[in-house]
């Protein structure tokens, strides 16, 4: 996978899961697919907060305590030691100065690290409503649009192929648009992002297009780019499904419709309904969709992010 075609895009990683023995007991989280698979295509720049704010290798273990939507990071056996501040601090410290990154996979559970449902705990020791880490919850709070990740949950099927996707997204976003700002540019951005925005969601898919269409041409270029970004990242996280999928199919099959003979049109329209019957996965109907463009497809939609996505070699449309 590895050859000129292939980007490798910064993406921040909680140190453990790259094998780096910096966990509170001198030990790490190794992930073998973030490791093996993922640094094809990603150059992994890994942080650890806990050890960035001062705490050693091995340390006290730290746990968050207080109110859930506010809690303090204090140490398990002397609650004097406190690491919030540092762990904010460090998230301060990483979104000022990587503003490189085009994603960040977390460690799951992490009093410092967890995206979410992190145990917090009332200041007597009973268990409180679940919450995020320090300086995940800072990280998300300063930089809305990255796309973030726990690294558990990569290995739901789904939800993998959605985060590299924003990851990939994000990444052609800062390329083509934020690093030579226009409205030209923005605008043509979105045109090859259309059928990508419209298998998340088709709500979103109208709103991003009546906003660059009605609003954006009042407003200044960077308010009309900064709440496009968000709004479509905000889109991308929602999944997509076989339904969206399926819809996405057939429109993109529209465009060949006066080329393609009827048993050409069968077999796509067969290929298609199996994926939305579950009777196949989604690397079925689109191979085949993509063979016909090939020879009947027009440059405007050959040019749709939605068909190449990320390297083929992932092989994530191989299990949704």
């Amino acid at each position: 996978m590895s050859d000129n075609k292939t980007p490798y895009i910064p993406v921040g990683i909680s140190a453990c899961l790259l094998g780096q023995k910096v966990r509170f007991d001198g030990g790490h989280k190794r992930s073998n697919y973030c490791l093996n698979i993922l640094s094809e295509c990603f150059d992994f720049k890994p942080f650890c907060p806990e050890v960035a704010a001062g705490l050693g290798t091995p340390r006290q273990p730290i746990r968050l305590v207080g109110d859930a939507s506010s809690p303090r990071a204090l140490g398990t056996r002397d609650p004097e030691l406190d690491a919030t501040d540092g762990l904010a601090e460090h998230a301060d410290f990483v979104s000022e100065h990587h503003p490189e990154l085009c994603g960040y996979i977390l460690m799951k559970g992490s009093p410092s690290c967890g995206m979410e449902r992190v145990k917090v705990y009332h200041p007597n020791g009973m268990p409180n409503e679940a919450g995020s880490g320090i300086f995940a919850a800072r990280l998300m709070a300063n930089n809305p649009a990255l796309p973030v990740e726990e690294e558990g949950r990569l290995n739901d099927a789904v939800l993998r192929e959605n985060f590299i996707t924003r990851v990939f997204v994000y990444h052609a976003w800062k390329q083509q648009v934020a690093n030579e700002p226009s409205m030209h540019g923005l605008i043509q951005f979105h045109s090859r992002h259309k059928y990508q925005v419209m298998a998340h969601s088709y709500e979103g898919y109208r709103e991003l297009g009546r906003y660059l269409a009605q609003e954006a041409p009042s407003v200044s270029l960077q308010e009309a780019m900064d709440h496009y970004i968000l709004t479509l990242m905000n889109v991308l996280q929602k999944k997509a499904n076989r339904k969206s999928h399926t819809n996405v199919l057939l429109h993109i099959m529209g465009y060949m419709k006066k080329e393609l003979d009827s048993d050409t049109k069968q077999d796509l329209l067969t290929a298609i309904e199996e994926y939305r019957t579950n009777k196949v996965h989604l690397v079925v109907p689109l191979t085949l969709l993509k063979h016909y463009l090939k020879r009947h497809g027009n440059d405007y939609i050959m040019s749709q992010a939605y068909l190449n996505p990320y390297p083929h070699e992932l092989g994530l449309r191989n299990y949704i």
